[in-house]
């Protein structure tokens, strides 16, 4: 944790040091976000073509960027709910279908998103 006597600098150095090392704990155990993140690296050149303006290109890339945001949220979730307990529990059920309905939903915004302007940009 940031101690009280950091300045903004420190914290914002020690805030980085830890998103680093969540995005390397995802990469190391979560599956699912190597293979999203793979995705989403191999997609970048393609949604700079594919936008015509600068707000397409920031959009493919946000939306593409959200899958990747909700899916470490997803996992933190998991996380959270197995550090609990791992026996069967309806709310621990709950917590985690929640998860993984944040995630499908950021997908399909997403492949909503690259195929309207995908649609327009090859057929418009």
């Amino acid at each position: 944790m940031a101690e009280a006597k950091d300045t903004i600098l420190e914290h914002i150095l020690k805030a980085f040091i830890w998103s680093m090392a969540g995005i390397k704990a995802a990469w190391k155990n979560e599956q699912a976000f190597r293979w999203e993140a793979a995705i989403v690296i191999l997609m970048m050149p393609v949604g700079l073509w594919l936008g015509r303006t600068a707000g397409e290109r920031a959009l493919l890339i946000a939306c593409s960027m959200l899958i990747l945001i909700t899916e470490l949220l997803n996992s933190a979730v998991e996380a959270v709910v197995d550090r609990i307990g791992l026996e069967r529990h309806e709310l621990s059920k709950r917590a985690k279908d929640l998860g993984s309905a944040a995630a499908l939903i950021s997908m399909i915004t997403a492949a909503v998103v690259w195929g309207l302007i995908a649609y327009e940009r090859i057929l418009g």
